[in-house]
């Protein structure tokens, strides 16, 4: 039995490790390693606002509204759409699913480029805090969350980590709980792979460099949000780190990649195994003041970490599991009409075709004697700046309405409108009504099928227009 008082300290010690390895790692999110910080750099006069403690502090505030706190997916797929105004990665994505009727889990699992991303996981804590000592129900709570707007690896890391957190209430040895986490997921998960990659090349021989080295040179990825390479970082960093507080962090941090988030959950489950590792060093120059960013609306928070810490230690005596996950869904396609042309041949007329979603798979290869040629239909709903976006890994030349928009030589992919590869999107003042966009693609990396992410975005949120492409004559 966890004793009360021991548990408050754990579920403080929790928010706080968070707040400090989001704050350490923000300044360099995205950018490769290795690093070497061993404190932060710019010291903060607060913590930073994170969207890793953000979207759990809105799954508290609509749970705390109910009349009977429960962890539904269809409850976080409603405050998703109400509170949460972010239009990163898979976040947009289930938003725009969400609007347009999609409901969990479908809405994580569909037409998402981004289903392997780390914006699940970073937001654990809540479930294991709010299940101490009970992996199985942490893990559950966590699946109802995952599910909105992820699916496989994403989903779970997510579900992964609220048991290893939860674990971490009764248990003190770190290989231990992250065995218990590995015990709830599946066996055969690529996410599970690269954990237990991470704690054999350590075993192998337990150096930063020689970490960094085979976990980038298996897992980098053009997106560096990718749980593939964040969770083997993460488990290094709490394996180098050998129980010392700040050694854990800024290990997690200085590999480089989605540091804000390897940096907070490190911290977190540093926080959980022992609250008063933590140090005055590290909590000095952050406060205890809640700092959410401006992206949450329609809430009101607590004001403190510690007022959070008490508000879930209450919450946790009567929150209970009561999913209702939709069981069926039919997308509606997007519609184009392409040909495949020979490189200074004439061009063959087009056929209609259809996708499943705007995350688009030519069924054919194409290799570099041909061009694949491809007009959509798409529509916004009054007069307005756009963003306009079609990233593909192969090289492309997109108009819009006739007039050249972007243009680029094969590249990377990271389909999202605020950070899409340069040239992959363009700004354009459009009318309301019906626009034609036209694009050739050549140059299909080797070995793959043509593939490529379009959409449009409001110029002003760069969230999706949800319907863009759909259901347009």
């Amino acid at each position: 039995m966890l004793d009360e008082t021991l548990y408050r300290r754990k579920v403080l010690g929790c928010w706080l490790g968070k707040a400090v390895g989001g704050t350490l790692g923000a300044p360099i999110e995205g950018w490769p390693g290795p690093h070497h910080l061993d404190f932060y750099d710019p010291v903060p006069t607060t913590m930073l606002p994170n969207d890793d403690l953000d979207l759990q502090v809105v799954w508290f505030c609509t749970i705390a509204k109910l009349a009977k706190p429960v962890v539904d997916c269809q409850v976080l797929a409603e405050a998703w759409v109400k509170n949460v105004g972010f239009p990163w990665d898979e976040y947009a994505i289930a938003i725009r699913n969400l609007k347009n009727g999609i409901r969990p889990p479908f809405s994580g699992s569909y037409d998402n480029w981004f289903v392997d991303g780390m914006g699940a996981a970073i937001r654990s804590e809540i479930w294991a805090c709010l299940a101490p000592g009970n992996p199985e129900l942490a893990a559950k709570f966590a699946y109802q969350d995952a599910c909105v707007d992820h699916s496989g690896n994403g989903m779970w890391a997510e579900v992964f980590l609220a048991a290893m957190e939860s674990a971490a209430f009764v248990e003190s040895d770190v290989r231990r709980i992250i065995e218990i986490g590995k015990s709830c997921i599946p066996a055969d998960c690529e996410l599970r792979q690269g954990i237990e990659d991470a704690i054999r090349w350590f075993d192998e021989k337990p150096e930063f460099d020689y970490l960094f080295e085979k976990i980038m040179a298996k897992y980098r990825s053009d997106n560096f949000t990718d749980v593939k390479v964040n969770f083997p970082i993460i488990v290094a960093g709490l394996l180098l780190g050998n129980g010392d507080f700040g050694r854990t962090i800024c290990d997690a941090v200085n590999f480089g990649e989605d540091s804000d988030c390897t940096g907070a959950t490190a911290g977190a489950i540093m926080g959980i195994l022992n609250p008063d590792g933590i140090g005055d060093r590290w909590l000095a120059p952050i406060g205890r003041n809640m700092v959410l960013s401006p992206g949450i609306t329609g809430i009101t928070p607590p004001a403190t970490i510690d007022e959070f810490s008490d508000l879930i230690c209450k919450m946790s005596k009567v929150i209970r599991l009561d999913a209702h996950p939709a069981a069926e869904f039919k997308p509606t396609p997007v519609k184009a009409m392409a040909t495949v042309r020979t490189l200074g041949g004439e061009t063959p007329a087009p056929a209609p075709v259809t996708f499943d979603g705007n995350f688009g798979v030519w069924p054919e290869p194409v290799d570099n004697h041909h061009a694949l040629q491809m007009t959509f239909k798409f529509k916004v709903p009054a007069d307005g700046r756009y963003c306009v976006m079609f990233n593909t890994k192969s090289q492309s030349v997109v108009k819009v309405d006739g007039e050249l928009a972007f243009r680029r030589e094969p590249g990377s992919m990271a389909p999202s409108f605020h950070r899409a590869p340069w040239n992959q999107s363009a700004m354009l003042d459009l009318k309301q009504g019906v626009h034609v966009l036209e694009v050739e693609m050549t140059r299909v990396p080797e070995g793959q099928l043509p593939n490529w992410v379009v959409g449009v975005a409001y110029g002003d949120t760069m969230q999706w227009v949800p319907d863009a492409f759909l259901n347009v004559e």
